[in-house]
């Protein structure tokens, strides 16, 4: 782990997204789901897992989160998911924002895979992080929801 103790507490923040591709019966099947509303379900999940962050990845230190949202869209061809997390520390909160949104896709595809094995997990990535000694990230160039073909650009 490495040591943070001489840098300066900062205000950070990180976006992340991630997509769960599904059929157009399983889209349609999300409000009887058995199990329960998978969307509220993964919000709470991936909210849940940013906290626990530095339990799962061991290099991550454990910080003092100030806010948590994550955000569940269903779209014509799957559900979209973006994570929002913000602290103030000595360092980022990008680990907890693709945390968020890895977790968040995990229990999508744990309330509907009764319904279809082949539900796909894609495109786990940071859009952007701010903060730091590192400065700014955005991710750019995004073509239909697509990361393949993104540019990335730091500030």
């Amino acid at each position: 782990m490495v040591d943070v103790s001489a840098k300066p507490r900062t205000a950070r923040q990180a976006q992340a997204s991630a997509f769960v591709l599904m059929s157009p019966e399983v889209l349609r099947a999300l409000p009887q789901n058995p199990k329960g509303d998978p969307l509220e379900v993964a919000r709470t999940a991936g909210i849940m897992a940013a906290k626990r962050t530095s339990e799962l990845i061991p290099m991550c230190h454990p910080l003092p989160l100030s806010h948590i949202a994550v955000t569940l869209r269903v779209c014509e061809n799957g559900v979209s998911i973006a994570t929002k997390v913000k602290t103030t520390a000595e360092t980022g909160v990008e680990m907890e924002a693709l945390v968020a949104a890895s977790i968040a896709a995990l229990t999508v595809y744990d309330m509907c895979k009764a319904l279809d094995k082949g539900i796909e997990i894609r495109e786990i990535v940071l859009e952007r992080k701010s903060g730091g000694k590192s400065g700014n990230f955005v991710r750019n160039g995004k073509a239909n929801g697509s990361a393949r073909g993104r540019t990335l650009q730091t500030t």
